[in-house]
């Protein structure tokens, strides 16, 4: 898989080119900004101002305007269209075919995938499915607590390093079990113990698909997982 290098969009900004990455394994990624965007719920459709609105914290609220409103703006340039005309649909999930699949843009003719965690929000397009995920490094605690949950080797693996290299370790391998699980459309209802992707240096194989670790920022863990044809 070739990933286009991490590319970061200021407010107003559009990509430079609208050009698709092509049937390769080529995925295109982009850093949206996290600042307020006053003009951001305008854009927003039913759905998406529905999930804004029930957002408690003041600070979440404004951070799902940034990405969501981020996200339509940067569709709307591949499409050629006003960001508020991006139409959102679900694909069929994969575990019990109800329409709460991976999220898709109608008659786009390619595949996206947006995550977002403290200050970043991260956007991976590809011609294949594709999945994002992005994850600040937890509290030590919440590692510990939350590996778990993770596929029996992992754990294994997340036992027997230092203390001081969980947290970052633990990102990591979330992030890149997110990113498939996010890519395959399956969700974490697909069993965060069911895949092994590793704690190690590199992601471990998965059948189907190309995963790969993407580097965002300190104390960031980031991963994009493309379906290969």
């Amino acid at each position: 898989m070739e990933i286009t290098p991490v590319r970061v969009l200021r407010t107003g900004d559009t990509p430079e080119s609208a050009v698709l990455p092509a049937a390769d394994g080529t995925v295109a990624l982009w850093l949206l900004p996290m600042a307020e965007d006053p003009g951001a719920p305008a854009l927003l459709d039913a759905e998406e101002r529905r999930r804004w609105k029930a957002l408690i914290r003041a600070d979440h609220r404004a951070r799902y305007l940034a990405a969501h409103g981020g996200l339509r703006r940067l569709l709307g340039h591949y499409l050629g269209i006003r960001a508020d005309e991006v139409v959102f649909v679900r694909e069929d999930c994969p575990v019990c075919g109800g329409p709460h699949g991976r999220p898709a843009v109608r008659d786009a003719g390619f595949h996206f995938s947006l995550s977002h965690s403290g200050d970043l929000a991260l956007v991976g397009i590809a011609a294949a499915p594709v999945g994002v995920d992005v994850e600040a490094h937890p509290e030590a605690e919440v590692s510990a607590l939350v590996a778990d949950s993770l596929h029996p080797r992992e754990r294994e693996e997340f036992a027997r390093l230092p203390a001081e290299a969980r947290p970052a370790a633990f990102a990591q391998c979330w992030a890149r079990k997110e990113a498939y699980l996010k890519g395959t459309g399956e969700g974490l209802a697909g069993g965060l113990d069911r895949t092994y992707t590793g704690m190690g240096a590199e992601p471990a194989a998965v059948p189907g698909w190309s995963l790969a670790d993407v580097r965002v920022a300190p104390s960031y863990a980031a991963a994009v997982a493309v379906a290969q044809r």
